[in-house]
């Protein structure tokens, strides 16, 4: 019988980090940083408290899985940075994983047990994942509840209809406001803005669910994992969507 690997996943492309280890596809722990934007001073802490409470130690790290974005462009260079420390250091292969896809697995969990949903029982078909890429976009992906017809079963099937894209709130609500089936909105872009969201048809998820997590890193990096599906640590990048504001660096350099 193969052992089962040892797996950190680390997830900080979002406003509150968390990292999780699991064993195989059983995750043992999952630790939330304290606070906003508080990746860099706390990522290594959680991970090496949390390996101390299973009497674990890095060198055992045989997998680790990271969320590649998009997201926050420090937080996910220190994702990616230090996936890659991991690699070098102790030959840990790297799973990527996509940030809209961590989120929209919060949802895809809450509809595989409805009476976990606070709304009076919602049919849930269609969801997307809202996050603020300022300058007016938002980085956004659209999922759609399918069957798999290539199964007898035809068992029911989450498909992402809209790849990771940049669009307007005004954009979005041309294509999904006012349709016959509502779509359901969750994700960090609406933390400030879901009033640009609001409309006919449209939805929204409990805040609980809004953020990417750790747990949800695992789940979809096991998956890959799985498949053999890996990244490579030399020509691995954080998928910004778009490149970063040079002007605004500067800035924040100045100040």
């Amino acid at each position: 019988m193969t052992q089962k690997p040892l797996i950190l996943a680390v997830e900080t492309s979002g406003r509150t980090g968390s990292v999780a280890i699991a064993l195989g596809a059983q995750i043992l722990a999952e630790a939330a940083l304290s606070g906003p934007m508080r990746h860099s001073a706390e990522l290594l802490p959680a991970i090496h408290r949390l390996l101390d409470r299973f009497s674990r130690k890095p060198q055992e790290i045989e997998h680790i899985c990271i969320s590649v974005g998009p997201g926050s462009f420090t937080g996910l260079r220190i994702a990616v940075t230090f996936a890659k420390t991991m690699h070098l250091a102790n030959a840990a292969k790297i799973v990527a994983v996509d940030t809209l896809d961590v989120i929209a697995a919060n949802a895809i969990a809450l509809t595989a047990d409805a009476s976990s949903i606070e709304h009076p029982a919602p049919s849930i078909e269609n969801i997307a994942v809202i996050l603020d890429a300022k300058r007016s976009q938002f980085f956004i992906a659209v999922y759609q509840k399918t069957r798999d017809e290539r199964r007898e079963t035809r068992d029911e099937i989450w498909e992402k209809v809209i790849p990771d894209a940049l669009m307007t709130a005004s954009q979005f609500l041309d294509k999904f406001a006012r349709r016959e089936k509502p779509i359901w909105l969750l994700g960090e872009g609406l933390i400030y803005y879901k009033d640009k969201f609001k409309a006919d048809g449209i939805r929204f998820l409990d805040e609980a669910t809004w953020y990417p997590k750790a747990e949800k890193v695992h789940l979809l990096g096991w998956e890959k994992a799985q498949i053999a599906e890996f990244a490579d640590p030399l020509t691995l990048q954080p998928n910004y969507l778009r490149t970063p504001d040079v002007k605004e660096t500067g800035k924040q350099r100045k100040s």
